[in-house]
């Protein structure tokens, strides 16, 4: 089985990659010469999932899931939410979106958040959605250089280490988006 995989963020592609069955072979959007930004211009996380997987469905015809992540802090409303990846501003840098957060929480005592994912499939002229979460806290300051995004300031529940100082093999059997994955691969599997 051939499906797409409806992102340009590499660091995402090589997380899925790993935990995808051998059965499945997984494209990017450059192996279907997608070269273009694809909206994300819902104000839900789902949304723009499917908003994403849709679009190439019917643009390029390919079966195809996307997948929208954000971090919901608690102290601040569930901000940054659906704008995760341009919370400081439309550049979408992770080191700006991490450092505006945690001027945010500054003298904050709650510092609870959750990863959220979801995954929305197009297979078949069906749509299904998929969500993996993942709790924890925000900490004080980045640790670790591993991962990409919010790993170094996300401190997963029960854990020690950041996403950032987690290898990728444990990010992804505690992550959202391993729980949000692997819930898409046991559907394709049935």
């Amino acid at each position: 089985m051939k499906l797409v995989f409806a992102t340009n963020n590499l660091n995402k592609l090589k997380e899925v990659q790993v935990l995808m069955p051998s059965h499945i072979q997984l494209l990017s959007l450059s192996d279907i010469n997608c070269t273009e930004d694809i909206p994300e211009t819902s104000d839900t996380i789902e949304g723009n999932a499917i908003q994403k997987a849709q679009y190439i469905k019917e643009k390029y015809g390919y079966e195809c899931f996307a997948d929208d992540t954000g971090l919901e802090v608690e102290a601040i409303n569930g901000d940054p939410g659906v704008y995760s990846a341009r919370y400081a501003g439309p550049e979408k840098d992770a080191d700006n979106n991490m450092n505006k957060l945690l001027q945010e929480l500054k003298g904050q005592v709650n510092r609870d958040a959750q990863f959220k994912t979801v995954i929305a499939l197009e297979l078949n002229n069906e749509l299904k959605t998929f969500t993996g979460i993942c709790k924890g806290t925000i900490t004080q300051d980045k640790q670790g250089d591993g991962g990409f995004g919010y790993d170094p300031i996300f401190l997963p529940k029960g854990y020690t280490k950041t996403f950032a100082e987690l290898s990728l093999a444990e990010k992804n059997r505690i992550g959202h988006r391993g729980k949000a994955v692997q819930q898409l691969i046991k559907f394709l599997n049935n």
